[in-house]
């Protein structure tokens, strides 16, 4: 470890630590900027191996970089992160939302809360999170090397007293992982937060269509999510799709992305209520061919394209039976077959990384490695779409930065 200075100390004179960031994201940022906010003194390096910083951030949310989340909605964590729920309700108490929000407030970034819960820059522009960042890293004096490729940052230790790890996912072939993985106990890492591909020429023709309330989930599992589902050229996205794979992350990658999908149109929360609906629209539409007629609010281009599923025309009156079976089923059932991801790299967010019992839940150090530190979605922590793990993010690197702090030399 890098020697302290004990006749300095001695005089009164401040000795800080020399900190080594590896990661120049979101959690590598923060955490930096942190650390030299609560002790100037610090010596902190951020090691980014590209030659921008900050990239994710950028693209988040469409380029207006959605930071966090009211959590309003939210009555349990486990809801909004698959993984590391438990944690993130512990840790919260030191840093949570409402922290986040006036943190980026006090630094300059005014926030606004969406209805969705969603909370953005009120610019609308994920570049003054950017420009916030950088800046301040700047003017605490935080050193930042871009193009500094760091495969091992155990290695770092002869040379720093502390290094966090800030990487972001770990994809199990990189030089990184394989590093990392002879020193520490880490969960396989798959993509999470992704669209699915749906091979449907018919289905692709609806590009753009979006429902507003829809249920997916995947039939023999426990995994079901809700939100609005959008249909694209490739199949389906949308906050629907996106929290499924969330949550189904490793059943979807052992299935390699191809696997039975089944879609509730309707908004309803089961079939009876779906059955007990079309009937009174029967009896009210009895003269009326069942394209004249859109349940449940449908547009009228899906309620088109379900009819052709359904294959059958005919009049309300003439739904009973064996065609009001189908029907209910079409629309509360609907199913699917995906055939995988969608064909572009288009997910953010992985699951899987440093296994959370290796870590210490009040500094973020390995327990594995002293002086080791990790922040960030290279934890096995994800969350679904919606600024959750953003907030993640803020969260661990909060705590982080004091847990070095606080450490002995």
């Amino acid at each position: 470890m890098a020697a302290y200075d004990s006749a300095a100390t001695a005089r009164g004179e401040s000795v800080g630590k020399k900190v080594a960031i590896v990661g120049g994201g979101a959690a590598g940022f923060f955490c930096g900027i942190h650390m030299k906010e609560l002790a100037g003194d610090t010596d902190v390096t951020i090691f980014e191996r590209q030659s921008r910083v900050l990239n994710k951030v950028a693209v988040s949310g469409g380029g207006r970089c959605n930071c966090t989340n009211t959590f309003e909605d939210v009555s349990d964590l486990a809801q909004v992160y698959p993984r590391g729920h438990r944690l993130m309700k512990r840790l919260f108490n030191r840093f949570g939302p409402e922290d986040a929000y006036r943190w980026f407030e006090e630094h300059g970034v005014a926030l606004v809360s969406q209805p969705d819960h969603c909370v953005f820059p009120k610019s609308q522009d994920s570049g003054e999170i950017v420009s916030l960042f950088t800046n301040a890293a700047r003017k605490s004096g935080v050193k930042v090397l871009t193009d500094s490729r760091i495969d091992d940052p155990v290695r770092l230790l002869g040379e720093y007293d502390d290094v966090v790890v800030t990487v972001g996912g770990l994809p199990s072939q990189s030089a990184l992982s394989s590093a990392l993985s002879s020193y520490l106990t880490l969960m396989p890492c798959v993509p999470s937060l992704f669209s699915l591909a749906i091979d449907d020429r018919r289905l692709h023709d609806l590009m753009g269509l979006v429902v507003e309330k829809a249920s997916v989930s995947v039939p023999s599992t426990k995994f079901r999510t809700s939100g609005a589902l959008l249909i694209t050229h490739w199949g389906m996205s949308g906050p629907a799709i996106l929290r499924l794979s969330s949550h189904a992350a490793r059943h979807l990658a052992g299935t390699n992305y191809r696997t039975p999908l089944l879609v509730n149109w309707t908004g309803m929360s089961n079939s009876e209520e779906v059955r007990s609906e079309l009937l009174s629209i029967a009896a009210r539409n009895s003269s009326k061919l069942l394209s004249s007629y859109r349940p449940f609010g449908l547009q009228q281009r899906l309620w088109d394209y379900l009819l052709t599923k359904f294959g059958k025309s005919c009049r309300w009156s003439e739904l009973s039976g064996r065609n009001l079976n189908r029907l209910v089923e079409l629309l509360y059932d609907d199913w699917y077959q995906t055939s995988g991801r969608a064909p572009f790299k288009d997910e953010f967010v992985t699951c899987g990384g440093v296994a959370l019992n290796t870590v210490n839940p009040l500094t973020m150090e390995s327990k594995e490695i002293p002086h080791l530190y990790f922040a960030g979605e290279v934890l096995d922590i994800d969350g679904v779409t919606g600024g959750f793990n953003l907030q993640a993010c803020w969260t661990t690197a909060y705590v982080a930065a004091e847990g070095v702090l606080e450490r002995n030399p």
